[in-house]
């Protein structure tokens, strides 16, 4: 099992210790000629109202030498999964999914602060060993 599974099925299985079934592995959409997969697709019951909440979680683990080129290849595929997903499956919530030493590691760091301040993600920042979700950031 290569390292990108591990932490795949890491945090699939924190999703759903964390009250969310997993629906979609993966979540396969197309956009014209173009088909894509975000790594999971989740679903959780809300409370007494029943309303259905949706997500799409694509799973990053940063394992270049530069975190910063992993970094652009991940926000560039989160902001067209973002535009695929709002013509699919515009309920559907986008979540991009790091581990919790990249987040602070790189994630901290003014220039990614400064892009997140103008391209605003959505974020799950999971315990790579633990395998518990730490964080959601809307």
């Amino acid at each position: 099992m290569s390292r990108k599974d591990i932490f795949h099925d890491l945090v699939k299985d924190a999703l759903t210790q964390d009250g969310w079934n997993i629906s979609h592995d993966p979540l396969y959409l197309s956009m014209g000629n173009l088909n894509i997969q975000i790594d999971l697709g989740a679903e959780q019951l809300i409370g007494a109202e029943k309303d259905n909440q949706k997500i799409a979680v694509e799973v990053k683990i940063f394992l270049r030498a530069s975190k910063i080129t992993d970094f652009y290849g991940a926000l560039g595929q989160y902001l067209s999964y973002k535009i695929a997903l709002q013509e699919n499956e515009p309920d559907r919530i986008l979540y991009l999914a790091v581990p919790d030493s990249t987040y602070e590691s790189l994630f901290r760091e003014i220039l990614i602060q400064k892009v997140l301040e103008n391209y605003p993600i959505k974020i799950i920042v999971y315990d790579e060993i633990t395998g518990v979700i730490n964080l959601w950031i809307n």
